[in-house]
């Protein structure tokens, strides 16, 4: 599985790359990663179908845990997905910019 860090989704997220938050819906809402779209962990696959077409995908969640699970599970579907180390809090610590709510 690949990995990246917050350089490469800054690049990513500029060209208009798909980012998927894997974590629950009220950790979403208190902060991330403005533009990402919020499917959870454990309705990843059921919602597979909602996941964007596109040549690379990128998963992050809260430190990069359940964001590797959910970057090996979109793999064995055959989405070439990316794990974003150190997730939304990362993100966060670095001061870049941050949506709220739902």
């Amino acid at each position: 599985m690949q990995e990246v860090d917050l350089v490469a989704l800054d690049a990513a997220l500029a060209a208009g790359a798909p980012v998927i938050d894997v974590r629950e819906a009220d950790e979403y809402a208190r902060g991330h990663v403005p533009g990402v779209r919020l499917i959870p962990l454990g309705e990843l696959v059921a919602r597979i179908d909602e996941v964007p077409a596109a040549p690379t995908v990128y998963v992050i969640c809260a430190m990069g845990g359940r964001s590797a699970h959910g970057a090996s599970l979109l793999g064995a579907a055959g989405i070439n997905a990316v794990n974003v180390a150190g997730g939304t809090d990362a993100w966060i610590s670095s001061g870049r910019a941050v949506e709220s709510g739902a």
